[in-house]
């Protein structure tokens, strides 16, 4: 029998299971023929009770798809910033295109007011 909390998910209980049923019959030997618990010792189920707390360390899908949550995480980090800098870039070429525009109004102006001083 297994009990487990609600949240963890079942399907590394049935790992666990399989697993320890696994190294129960390759381990110990003549384990039909015992006529109670207390003559069959298995010490390897302390061991994988305490290995199989974090499921992902237990079982290798939940592993991967824990990696994968963290890169998808990662993803959106790094398109959110993208975002964020091609906006910086667009508000940039805006206010070089306003202080072009501005300079050669300043260079029009400049040469319309020098125009009527001459420097002999």
């Amino acid at each position: 029998m297994l009990t487990s909390d609600p949240s963890a998910a079942r399907r590394v209980a049935f790992v666990l299971l399989t697993d320890l049923l696994e190294q129960f019959t390759a381990t110990v030997a003549g384990w039909q023929a015992a006529e109670g618990p207390e003559e069959v010792s298995f010490p390897q189920l302390q061991e994988a009770i305490i290995r199989f707390q974090d499921p992902a360390e237990a079982d290798s899908i939940v592993k991967i798809q824990k990696q994968i949550d963290e890169t998808k995480d990662v993803l959106h980090n790094t398109i959110d910033n993208l975002l964020a800098r091609g906006e910086k870039l667009d508000r940039l070429v805006e206010r070089s295109d306003e202080l072009s525009m501005q300079s050669k109004m300043f260079y029009r102006q400049a040469r319309k007011t020098n125009s009527c001083c001459v420097i002999a």
